[in-house]
């Protein structure tokens, strides 16, 4: 009875596909790895006092190093990310729903999607983060 090799033939396919990505991965790593080593090298050591100093923006530093910042500015451009982000998967969805067969499910899986990020805009609105004062 002859043995078949068909399926050793897949498994060894499907294995070499993933030692490829293995194989970049390591080579990534090692480049990383080469570069900072390198910069260890070859960089000049020579600290000096003032170099030690703290520094901030050429002038020298007057009072505590604490200093209060406005979390609601970083708030905004949070929320931009997210959502120029999500409106970037609106684009996809159109060519997609412009195809044959697939527009009553793609558009209910859209409007799922954007109510989704309603609730997040809600959420935001009702947390104060949205209002500029």
């Amino acid at each position: 009875m002859p043995v078949t090799t068909h399926h050793t033939d897949v498994a060894a396919s499907y294995f070499e596909s993933y030692s490829v990505v293995g194989l970049l991965a390591v080579v990534g790593v090692l480049f990383v790895a080469v570069a900072f080593g390198a910069s260890r090298l070859l960089r000049p050591v020579v600290p000096t006092p003032e170099k030690l100093l703290t520094y901030e923006c050429g002038v020298d530093p007057v009072g505590e190093g604490w200093a209060h910042t406005q979390v609601r500015y970083y708030v905004y451009a949070f929320l931009y990310v997210i959502f120029a982000v999500d409106s970037i998967f609106l684009f996809p969805w159109a060519t997609v729903f412009a195809a044959p067969g697939y527009g009553a499910a793609t558009l209910v899986e859209m409007f799922i999607f954007l109510g989704f990020l309603a609730v997040g805009l809600l959420y935001a609105y009702k947390k104060g983060v949205l209002t500029w004062a």
